[in-house]
Order: structure tokens, then sequence, then C-alpha cells
């Protein structure tokens, strides 16, 4: 499951998507439009600029803004810097693999064979949509 961090970082991803690429958007207003705790927003948020998927602008009239266009943000991207590995053993992560403790043999490891396939096709699509798509589904 998507921890409560991911899943705000792609709501303020969608409400930012969503607005005037010029124009940045204050930490309030998404944290109000999203129903995120703004304290909480504040550390994604900055997680998210250090990513360089956003940035900021300080001062009267500054906020945070994208940085890549909404098409371009992967949702796999978002769910592996707030949740981690996508795979769902750590001996078929492509990123964060560990061998599993109790495994004699990967080569003859049935679950492990299993568990590639499930990975690859996650990665298929999640790595083929992105925050436009979420945006495009709001419409």
């Amino acid at each position: 499951m998507l921890s409560k961090k991911t899943k705000y970082a792609l709501h303020a991803l969608t409400y930012l998507a969503k607005k005037d690429a010029n124009e940045p958007t204050l930490i309030l207003e998404i944290a109000e439009n999203g129903h995120i705790p703004r304290k909480f927003l504040e550390s994604i948020l900055l997680d998210l600029k250090k990513q360089g998927i956003l940035n900021s602008k300080m001062g009267k009239g500054g906020g945070y803004f994208l940085r890549q266009k909404p098409a371009q943000i992967q949702i796999s991207t978002i769910i592996r810097l707030f949740n981690g590995p996508i795979a769902l053993l750590p001996c078929v992560s492509l990123n964060y693999y560990q061998r599993c403790e109790e495994c004699t043999d990967e080569k003859t490891c049935g679950l492990n064979k299993v568990f590639i396939d499930v990975r690859n096709e996650t990665l298929r699509i999640l790595e083929n949509k992105s925050i436009q798509d979420i945006v495009d589904q709001e419409l």
C-alpha cells in the first residue's frame, strides 16, 4: 500500500499541475485543497524540490511550482521517493535489491520468478503513468 506521504505527494503534485505553471502556489493553499497537514506537506514539498521535481520562489507572490511538465513526472518516481521499492519482495527489486534470508537458491525459487513478473508488470504501468494522467482522470 502507498504511504500517506506518497499519497499526499501525488495529491500536491496533481494540484500544482492544474495551476498556472508561472504562478507559485502557497503551501497553505495546497494543504487546504488536498486536506494535507501543513507541517507534513512542508517536508514533502522540500523532498520534491531536492529531487528537482519542484521549484520555489521566496517572498511576496512566492510558493511552489512544478519544475517539470506534469507529463514528465512519472508516478513510479514519486512512489520510489516516498514509499521505497515498488517490488513486493526484496530479491526482485531493481533499486533496493536484498537477498531473502530464507532463500537457498534464487535461480530455482518459484516465488522469485512469479514476483519478478509482478514487478515487471507493475513497473510497465507505473513508468508509463504520470501526474498528467491523474489530472486527465479528474477532468
